[in-house]
């Protein structure tokens, strides 16, 4: 999928022959061009799927917070909790990618002495544990209420 208006049309007359120096580098310098434009439209592509992706994960939330909110008064099914272990071990995944692909990145594009790259590094890798921190915390959030919910059944049952 190009982006309109990302390509160019350079037609040169070549005065020498083919096979020439200036035709070589002319060759080199067209396939440069191609490359870098191909570049720039999976770029632009990615950039897309940013976008759309950046909107599902709002969605999602807004849907998380819905439910958070109902998550007393209804009853959750089996199903609905096989779905959503499901998405999260995709989301997981996929935000693996993007962390594993902005990682190549930064081992590509940073310099050895650069300080913005090794603080913005710095940065990614702190915001990455955090994150992973705090999934963590919220699952032994979730355990520890699901031990609670356990221990009232178990008190409740009555033995003769």
């Amino acid at each position: 999928m190009a982006c309109d208006g990302s390509y160019t049309v350079v037609i040169v007359p070549l005065q020498n022959s083919l096979y020439s120096s200036d035709a070589l580098r002319f060759f080199h310098w067209l396939k440069k061009l191609r490359a870098l434009e191909r570049e720039k439209d999976s770029l632009w592509i990615g950039l897309q799927v940013l976008e759309q992706a950046r909107f599902w994960y709002q969605h999602q939330l807004e849907q998380v917070s819905q439910r958070h909110a109902k998550i007393g008064t209804r009853k959750h099914e089996e199903e609905e909790e096989g779905w959503s272990c499901a998405l999260r071990s995709s989301m997981l995944r996929v935000n693996g990618s993007l962390g594993s692909l902005l990682n190549n990145a930064y081992v590509c594009n940073a310099s050895p002495d650069g300080k913005d790259g090794l603080d913005w590094y710095l940065r990614w890798t702190n915001a990455t544990l955090t994150q992973e921190v705090s999934q963590k915390n919220d699952r032994i959030s979730m355990l520890e209420i699901e031990k609670e919910i356990l221990t009232q059944q178990q008190d409740g049952i009555h033995y003769f």
